[in-house]
């Protein structure tokens, strides 16, 4: 089966049912596994040439609408009839998990698919257990974007993965996937821990001193602690099971006493 990955998140999913191997392009913005790297590349997520997919001749294209914008590709792909399905948009853990499913469905490995849902769940189930010994949870304010300010609010996968590591997004009042504010707001809340993930943008490209440069941050309860964290992006921006890493590697950070170390490299799913 021959198949096409127009976003990243759709990639990874193909990854771990073990299809690797079966991808012949993705858009430009996959970087794991680290096999897909010499495939054709079509273009970032919204703008995929649709000549060049046309052209390998796919069996199936694994589109989304998790970016606004991405109707188009849907649209050309009808236009030109090339096979194709629309992985859902996940705002959960457990959506992802679905996904997983769906994906699997679609391309005969719906078995594989269940195993992992599997373990995903029981790891799940395990920091839910764990987050339990936690007395008091670590409150964390995480930046999507800087300017303006986006950060997650209650209807996104960072506050749930917040909860299983032993914290709270400061956010979490806000009903919505994703809130539009601004500094002094982000400076009223104080938050104990800062983490810095940037869509789109890799940790080494985010200078710390653009946040350090803000306005009476010296005020603020995490950088008075040295608590800023500027994190792997893919690990937590992307709806894809390697969020599982995500939420080793910030559990590992605010409680290690409580919650196992992350282990680069590590990916408690592929065990």
């Amino acid at each position: 089966m021959k198949l096409i990955s127009i976003c990243p998140s759709n990639t990874e999913l193909a990854a771990y049912l073990g299809l690797t191997s079966s991808l012949v392009g993705v858009d430009n913005y996959s970087d794991w596994p680290e096999q897909i790297k010499s495939l054709p590349r079509l273009g970032p997520d919204l703008n995929i040439d649709m000549d060049k997919v046309e052209a390998l001749q796919p069996d199936l294209v694994l589109a989304s609408l998790s970016v606004p914008g991405m109707e188009r590709n849907i649209e050309e792909l009808k236009k030109r009839k090339i096979p194709y399905v629309i992985v859902p948009n996940p705002k959960s853990l457990t959506e992802i998990s679905e996904c997983l499913l769906f994906v699997g469905e679609e391309t005969n490995t719906y078995d594989k698919a269940e195993r992992l849902v599997e373990k995903f769940n029981q790891i799940l189930e395990s920091y839910e257990f764990l987050s339990k010994g936690v007395e008091k949870p670590t409150e964390i304010y995480w930046e999507w974007w800087a300017k303006p300010i986006f950060t997650p609010g209650a209807d996104n996968w960072l506050t749930e993965i917040s909860r299983l590591a032993g914290g709270k997004n400061i956010f979490e009042d806000q009903p919505q996937a994703s809130v539009s504010t601004d500094w002094d707001e982000v400076k009223t809340r104080n938050p104990e821990v800062m983490c810095i993930v940037w869509v789109g943008v890799q940790k080494e490209n985010i200078n710390p001193k653009v946040i350090l440069k803000r306005p009476d941050v010296e005020q603020v309860e995490a950088i008075k602690n040295n608590q800023l964290y500027i994190l792997d992006e893919p690990l937590f921006c992307r709806p894809s099971p390697r969020l599982l890493l995500g939420l080793t590697k910030i559990a590992s950070i605010l409680h290690p006493q409580i919650y196992p170390p992350f282990i680069e490299g590590k990916d408690p799913l592929m065990d």
